[in-house]
């Protein structure tokens, strides 16, 4: 007798998204369209940023001030801190 999940799994946005290798039954999400210029994004947090919807990093510095201060704050903690 084969078993097989019901659970569903619903994203916010349209995704790449990939069966994960080292669990069975379970999926990776590896990225989407930024939602500004529509540039494919990785997930990665140096690449983009997922608030409600992804963003390319340059769309969010462009667009900074029409976010939330915390993520205001979020992006000014990411910044390289320069080497003296």
């Amino acid at each position: 007798m084969v078993k097989k999940s019901t659970r569903q799994t619903w994203l916010l946005e349209e995704a790449y998204i990939m069966k994960d290798p080292f669990t069975p039954d379970k999926f990776l999400i590896a990225g989407s369209h930024c939602s500004l210029c529509s540039r494919a994004v990785c997930i990665a947090t140096d690449r983009s940023l997922f608030y409600s919807k992804s963003f390319c990093l340059p769309c969010v510095k462009e667009n900074l001030k029409f976010f939330p201060l915390e993520i205001q704050e979020d992006m000014d903690k990411r910044k390289p801190q320069q080497k003296s």
